[in-house]
């Protein structure tokens, strides 16, 4: 079962992980601190354009404000300005989940039970790689969407990306 944050790291290997894991040490007592949940990481590499974007909710998904953002930002800044983890320049981004928060780990997608969801898998399952339907069940390593009557068991270590999918 995954725990914490996913991070994205293009071309990933042990480089990303050891970042990854370097920087979710760093920053989720950080964030914690500050009263939030650590929901996502993401780092973006780029020629002189890098993104470091960090996803904040709090435990209950009461929503984060504006203000959260700032608050976070300027903690998070403090940190990774100390420990100077990240070579070169980047940009910090900080946020909300929002309505089509993305789903990773099993905790993320518990709470979501019963919610329109968007699922791509690396691999394909039954024929196919990408769900669009009602997640009817979650577990620690797999979650059920239904799709058009039918119904389709999900490794969660499988999914590529997956978020919630609102009906509007």
């Amino acid at each position: 079962m995954g725990r914490g944050p996913i991070f994205r790291f293009w071309g990933t290997g042990e480089d990303g992980a050891m970042l990854r894991d370097k920087l979710t040490a760093l920053l989720q007592p950080v964030i914690a601190g500050l009263g939030y949940d650590l929901w996502e990481l993401e780092y973006l590499p780029g020629r002189g354009k890098s993104l470091l974007r960090i996803y904040l909710d709090t435990e209950v998904h009461a929503g984060i404000t504006v203000e959260d953002c700032e608050r976070a930002s300027r903690a998070v800044s403090e940190a990774l300005d100390a420990a100077d983890p990240i070579p070169g320049n980047y940009t910090l981004e900080v946020s909300s989940p929002g309505v089509e928060r993305p789903l990773r780990v099993a905790r993320h997608f518990a709470p979501y039970a019963g919610e329109q969801v968007f699922v791509e898998m690396v691999h394909p399952v039954e024929e196919r790689r990408r769900f669009k339907g009602r997640m009817v069940a979650t577990g620690d390593d797999t979650i059920e969407v239904e799709v058009d009557g039918r119904l389709y068991r999900l490794p969660i270590a499988g999914i590529r990306k997956a978020h919630l999918a609102p009906d509007f």
